[in-house]
């Protein structure tokens, strides 16, 4: 007999036949817990409500404002710096707290971060690096030593509003229980209306792309069922029909969010598709049979970057509903991003998806935005770091370039085009 096994037995012997049971689960006075396994059924997930920390990862704190006016606080001491002088906040950014905060500070957009992974050891720790400069930033100085966006002119963070809002409560331990809190939390922070008809736009910094059934879910609790356009960067169509008996995974948001009716198949747009998942023909045909509209890389490869690109955009204006932008950032090939859960070679190149971002955020009407799958462990470099911040960056000089009124189609600064020469 294996010796393991052997072990095994001798101490199945010599322990006691009635080993206490938590009262939460169940006690051997209830058959039915007792014996569920060997009755075939599924096993039941216990929580228990007794324990200190249950609901502890969710509180928040009683003196949040105590002793300050509502409106966002900057942390730092230097009126501006280089990358690696002072306190690491989402580009040095203030920071709020509160939707109080953002009301009084009429901010546009709030950038925070969110886990939804079901085990602290998993964690992909992207919002803290992207706060981190010193794996992204060189020459990317901040406050009053910010410098402009060639392509706009414009110095983004100077035009707008922008704070560090910290980071969406999720569960250490359950991406389930993490749902409805991320979801009120993105609903919060949208509902923020800060002038008629303005409202401030989240940006979600995340790992797990299951962000995306809460974070659209929570911007359909503020703009209404059926209301919100969706443009989707991903390699894989996220509409899988299995998730191994779990309802939320990283491989089904798009799905549910068309089947619960909180987004319309029609108003989604996908760009990117490329993984196993997304290129099977039943993939195909439910997107099909759900009128999503969708550009892989393989009509890339047909048509040239540009006329998909055209596409892209013609198909947000047709739409013409507000729209959320979530970014996938293994839509990108893992040569610039291979800090990510799920790479697939031949993907989007940078050179094509900071000009789309920035062009999404100046040419629609972006209430909220999503920049997920980033996994800093996976790539010892700052490539991933590096690239993932351009991606905010250029979504950020977009809405600065909205707000300005530089909305023509692909609207470059004339300088940085020609030289005038």
């Amino acid at each position: 007999m294996n010796r393991k096994i052997l072990i095994m037995v001798i101490l199945a012997a010599l322990l006691p036949m009635s080993v206490p049971v938590p009262a939460y689960m169940g006690s051997a006075d209830t058959p039915d817990e007792v014996d569920r396994i060997d009755a075939g059924e599924e096993p039941i997930v216990r929580l228990n409500p007794d324990d200190p920390s249950y609901d502890v990862w969710k509180k928040i704190r009683d003196d949040i404002s105590e002793g300050r006016e509502p409106g966002p606080v900057n942390l730092q001491r230097y009126v501006g710096g280089m990358p690696w002088v002072g306190i690491p906040t989402f580009f040095h950014l203030p920071v709020a707290l509160t939707p109080e905060d953002l009301k009084a500070g009429k901010v546009e957009v709030a950038i925070f971060g969110a886990e939804l992974i079901g085990d602290p050891r998993a964690r992909t720790y992207a919002p803290q690096e992207m706060r981190n400069p010193h794996r992204s930033e060189v020459y990317h100085n901040w406050g009053a030593f910010e410098m402009p966006e060639l392509d706009s002119g414009l110095t983004a963070l100077q035009e707008l509003t922008v704070v560090d809002y910290g980071d969406a409560p999720t569960s250490p331990m359950s991406i389930e229980r993490s749902i409805d809190p991320v979801r009120e939390f993105v609903a919060s922070v949208a509902g923020v209306e800060i002038q008629p008809g303005k409202r401030t736009i989240p940006v979600i910094i995340g790992g797990g792309h299951a962000l995306m059934y809460p974070d659209a879910a929570g911007l359909t609790d503020v703009y209404g069922k059926g209301n919100l356009s969706i443009i989707h960067f991903d390699a894989h169509a996220d509409q899988a029909p299995v998730g191994f008996g779990h309802f939320y995974t990283h491989g089904n948001p798009v799905r549910h969010l068309v089947e619960d009716g909180l987004v319309k198949g029609e108003d989604i747009i996908q760009v990117g598709l490329r993984g196993p998942n997304s290129t099977d023909m039943s993939g195909v045909k439910w997107n099909r049979d759900n009128k999503l509209r969708y550009h892989m890389m393989a009509e890339v490869e047909a048509r040239g970057w540009k006329a998909v690109m055209d596409d892209i955009m013609d198909d947000v204006r047709k739409v013409n509903k507000p729209l959320f932008i979530s970014f996938d950032v293994d839509v990108i090939d893992p040569a610039f991003i291979p800090g990510t859960s799920t790479p697939e070679p031949g993907g989007m190149y940078m050179r094509e998806a900071l000009p789309l971002m920035r062009r999404l955020c100046a040419e629609s009407n972006v209430v909220g935005v999503e920049i997920v799958e980033i996994r800093p462990d996976s790539d010892p470099g700052y490539t991933t770091m590096l690239n993932s911040k351009a991606i905010l960056r250029q979504c950020l000089n977009g809405l600065a370039m909205r707000k300005k009124g530089l909305t023509e189609p692909g609207y470059l600064n004339p300088d940085i085009v020609d030289d005038g020469q």
